[in-house]
């Protein structure tokens, strides 16, 4: 009991980061691509920790010829299609409310290869949970709202939704026999590898280092260099959040954490009413319970088991 109560803490906290996170990523990317973005997080954070591995405990990152392959789709997938999905249903004008509910159905996904690939057992409350928590988003983020349909964009979010269920998938599968440390780097690794490729770093806005970025809203006029808030979003933003996940996802299922990861956006939207003003309606307010009921039946799923005669 004690080890699935830290999961859960673990699973909030890394939402918790991530949400903060979308204040500084928005100021950020009013002056640099958002696909360059995600290409320096995961080149800064694989740098960062394979310094750090390769000093305090360089056998975490040896990995067999075998293993190659399965960790390289474990990257490009679970780390870098995630975001690439997610940016160019954005930049194609997709709302960003509609881009988060395409990318959230990942639970869906996750509950329906459990059920019908792996043949597993998923109880009743999971699908109601994964039911509560799509229809809360759906209400916080009141995708009706300026609905703007793009064929490419909407096909970029549903790769991202179908990326991220990989993602929590294979690292459930990693997790048993990986420290989360070590399944970051390789992860950030092989999406550096693919962003390299993808986006010519000779080409990179190396002149965002050196920007006085203004952080607007509630502190409108104060500026702060880019090199910091970049450095932020890589410490903060995806190092720290990334391993409370992966931490947590050693002791719940894939399921489960794909459910509890859905606080995300309620979470993000707390911090833009504080932030930028942008206070929640009744609906809104309504949707954000709507998801923790969701949440609380999918925590509660875990220990349910069919009964044997």
């Amino acid at each position: 009991m004690l080890s699935k109560h830290r999961g859960e803490f673990l699973l909030v906290l890394g939402a918790f980061f991530f949400s903060a996170n979308g204040i500084t990523s928005t100021v950020v990317l009013e002056h640099m691509p958002a696909l360059r973005l995600a290409q320096i997080r995961s080149i800064s954070v694989a740098l960062i920790l394979l310094a750090y591995l390769l000093v305090k405990a360089p056998h975490l990152i040896k990995i067999s010829k075998a293993q190659i392959p399965y960790f390289a789709l474990y990257g490009v997938v679970g780390f870098a299609l995630v975001n690439f999905g997610y940016f160019l249903g954005i930049e194609r004008g997709v709302p960003l409310g509609l881009v988060l509910i395409i990318e959230f159905t990942s639970s869906i996904w996750i509950v329906l290869w459990i059920k019908f690939v792996r043949r597993g057992f998923v109880a009743r409350d999971m699908w109601v949970a994964v039911a509560l928590c799509m229809a809360g988003l759906i209400l916080v983020s009141q995708a009706w709202d300026g609905f703007t349909f793009d064929l490419i964009g909407i096909a970029g979010a549903l790769g991202s939704a179908f990326a991220l269920a990989a993602y929590f998938l294979m690292s459930e599968k990693i997790g048993k026999g990986r420290e989360p440390i070590a399944m970051l780097l390789i992860g950030m690794s092989f999406a550096s590898l693919f962003w390299l490729v993808v986006l010519p770093p000779w080409n990179f806005p190396f002149e965002v280092f050196s920007m006085q970025m203004d952080m607007g809203g509630i502190a409108q006029g104060f500026a702060i260099p880019g090199w910091l808030l970049i450095a932020y979003v890589v410490i903060l933003g995806t190092v720290v959040p990334y391993l409370c996940v992966l931490s947590g996802m050693r002791l719940l299922s894939a399921s489960t954490s794909s459910v509890i990861g859905m606080l995300e956006p309620v979470i993000a939207g707390g911090f833009a009413w504080i932030w930028f003003g942008q206070s929640w309606n009744f609906i809104q307010l309504l949707g954000a319970a709507t998801v923790l009921i969701g949440i609380y039946l999918a925590d509660r799923a875990k220990n349910v088991a069919p009964k044997i005669n």
